[in-house]
């Protein structure tokens, strides 16, 4: 299987564009990041290398709870970022060996939180990467509603919630679907989005977390 379609090598290579984008001698990584209030880009490569670590041990939680979340930064308090990314490598290190197991990468996790330290840092990039559209399809065929929902992407379509017609129909992109689905768009902001038909009563079936308290604007 090509690293295009299998799970580990798409973890991998968000993993190096992350360590890329914060390595970067101009990157502040005490910026704050917008998507995770409370967090710094430091924080959230904390939770990333914690989030490994958990699943390289065993001690996996798909979503895992906010005192684990809290625990996981915790875990790297004093440390520097060189040293939280030699912690993550030696982590992620161990995901071919779970992936042959049965156990997939968090892809999800890695993926959200890229975009959430690219808008942190001020640079944009890699919305349209195979990564992007591997998660936003799970996210979007996950995607449960109380009413037929016609999502329609970049390059493909989506049927939501129960048999019937879709008077409901939503045009968005894979990059927007992995944001709004993953709690990076506010309810507003999800209402505004191009629609035909009355979102109202899917608004509050669309998000896997959240919604944000507050428009996120990349």
């Amino acid at each position: 299987m090509s690293d295009e379609l299998d799970p580990v090598g798409l973890y991998r290579q968000t993993m190096e564009r992350i360590t890329e984008l914060v390595s970067a001698p101009d990157a502040s990584v005490d910026a704050a990041v917008a998507a995770c209030p409370g967090w710094s880009v430091r924080d959230v490569l904390a939770h990333l290398a914690g989030v490994a670590q958990d699943w390289a041990a065993g001690r996996r939680s798909a979503p895992p709870t906010d005192e684990q979340t809290a625990a996981q930064v915790a875990r790297f308090d004093g440390f520097g970022v060189a040293d939280i990314l030699r912690a993550w490598g030696e982590a992620a290190a161990e995901m071919p060996r779970l992936a042959r197991e049965g156990i997939a990468p968090p892809l999800g996790d890695v993926v959200a939180h890229e975009h959430d330290i690219r808008d942190a840092l001020g640079r944009p990039g890699a919305r349209d990467s195979a990564a992007v559209h591997r998660v936003s399809d799970q996210l979007l065929k996950m995607l449960t509603t109380p009413v037929p929902l016609l999502v329609t992407v970049d390059d493909g379509e989506y049927r939501c919630g129960p048999e019937g017609q879709c008077d409901v129909e939503l045009k968005t992109t894979r990059f927007e679907a992995l944001r709004w689905r993953t709690g990076r768009r506010s309810r507003s902001q999800m209402a505004a989005m191009a629609w035909s038909g009355d979102p109202a009563p899917v608004l509050d079936h669309l998000y896997f977390f959240g919604p944000a308290t507050a428009d996120l604007v990349e």
